[in-house]
């Protein structure tokens, strides 16, 4: 989902994890979204309404009150004008008054006012965190539709351990853009496979490739963001794990083929993104195989096709495979496209500029049975998208209902009997 020009208003209220907004603020714009803030009365003693308006390039709003900012009904502009409005970070207090509608502040009568999605980050105190009425107020919200974030675990400014700590802004941008995804997947079980494998030699040597894991990384938050159940199998990355998701951590393509065949069993979707090694050595050493001088031959075996061999008992399951090529990857990807039976495949040329490995960006071609669709250096995050638009195009197409049989009508005349 991307935030291009779309617009959030942040709510600002008085915890120390305030001072998280400006950074918040910053990465919200990087990702192209139009930020208004509002800050409480008690927020403004944590961090400056002069640097959060500097980072947003917006005024930022602080008082009902305010003769200037209300002379235009300010609190309707900014609640009219919210496609989501995000409270981060959500003190005890200011959560009460959303649960309770409770309007005796700017940012309380916004939420009032607005129809905007409510996303809602706690952070404060472990025990303030885990009281009764806290936990009530958050319950009741989630049940009026609002996304609850939440917190995270570790110190906390007070001094004790525990759950209170707001997530980082990347998280934060993350439940922002859920809040604006289609919910088309909502019921379905979507498992994606992502990075590399690792065939070991010995204890310490393995073959594997360059596959970093981002690809199938965002598919597997674009799906979880459209509202399936995500079960990511990876590889070895250094890449953080999303959350939300259920993840099974793997070595060896063997291991990958395993978790596969008892992951799909439930998935409607299966979006096999992961490079998995296409040989292994055919005798792995229990011990580090010494130096040998003038060099060694290597015996190897071919690994099993995992995407090619899924049980495909399942009616109606959609299966999308890649294909990173060098020269002509269309034409390849066709191939497999039929061989392998698939219901999509993804093209890339990683010798492209922007498209090889560990980047954040990719150019691909989407395939399928009804033609090709060659996309735009794109961020992965929207290739992501784009290939889940197509599966949910696949999905709509199958689940049509066919044109009854009967009568051609005559070109130019209506079937709407006008009374006489």
């Amino acid at each position: 989902m991307n935030l291009h020009d779309r617009s959030v208003v942040l709510g600002v209220t008085g915890g120390v994890a305030a001072y998280k907004s400006a950074e918040l603020v910053r990465t919200l714009r990087q990702k192209g979204a139009r930020v208004r803030v509002v800050m409480t009365r008690a927020a403004q003693q944590f961090i400056t309404p002069l640097t959060l308006q500097t980072l947003s390039g917006q005024a930022v709003s602080t008082d009902l009150w305010d003769l200037t900012q209300e002379s235009q009904i300010g609190h309707i502009d900014l609640a009219d004008s919210a496609e989501v409005l995000l409270v981060a970070p959500a003190t005890a207090n200011v959560i009460a008054k959303l649960a309770n509608g409770i309007a005796d502040d700017l940012l309380s009568t916004i939420a009032l006012a607005t129809r905007a999605r409510l996303v809602v980050a706690p952070a404060m105190n472990v025990h303030m965190y885990e009281s009764p009425v806290v936990q009530e107020n958050l319950e009741r919200l989630r049940r009026r539709g609002a996304r609850i974030v939440a917190p995270d675990s570790g110190s906390l400014a007070c001094g004790y351990e525990g759950l209170g700590r707001l997530p980082d802004p990347d998280v934060l941008v993350e439940e922002v853009r859920a809040a604006l995804a289609p919910q088309d997947m909502a019921g379905e079980t979507v498992l994606v496979t992502a990075g590399p494998t690792r065939e070991y030699l010995d204890p310490v040597r393995f073959l594997s490739n360059r596959s970093s894991g981002k690809m199938g990384f965002s598919v597997a938050r674009a799906a979880a963001r459209r509202g399936a159940r995500v079960v990511l199998v990876t590889g070895p990355t250094m890449l953080a794990e999303p959350r939300g998701l259920e993840v099974v951590r793997v070595e060896t393509a063997a291991e990958m083929a395993r978790a596969v065949d008892a992951e799909a069993r439930t998935a409607s979707v299966v979006v096999a993104a992961a490079a998995v090694a296409d040989y292994r050595p055919k005798r792995r050493a229990d011990e580090k195989a010494a130096k040998v001088k003038g060099g060694t031959a290597l015996q190897l075996e071919t690994t099993r096709d995992i995407v090619a061999t899924i049980d495909r008992s399942r009616p109606g399951r959609i299966i999308v495979g890649f294909a990173a090529e060098t020269g002509n990857p269309v034409e390849k990807a066709r191939g497999k496209l039929e061989r392998k039976r698939l219901d999509l495949i993804v093209a890339n040329d990683v010798t492209a500029t922007g498209a090889g490995f560990d980047v954040e960006t990719n150019v691909v071609t989407l395939i399928d049975s009804s033609g090709v669709m060659s996309l735009p250096l794109l961020d992965k995050d929207d290739v992501a998208d784009a290939i889940l638009d197509r599966v949910a195009a696949l999905r709509a197409a199958r689940t049509r209902p066919a044109r009854a049989p009967g009568r051609k009508r005559a070109k130019g005349r209506s079937n709407v009997r006008r009374p006489r």
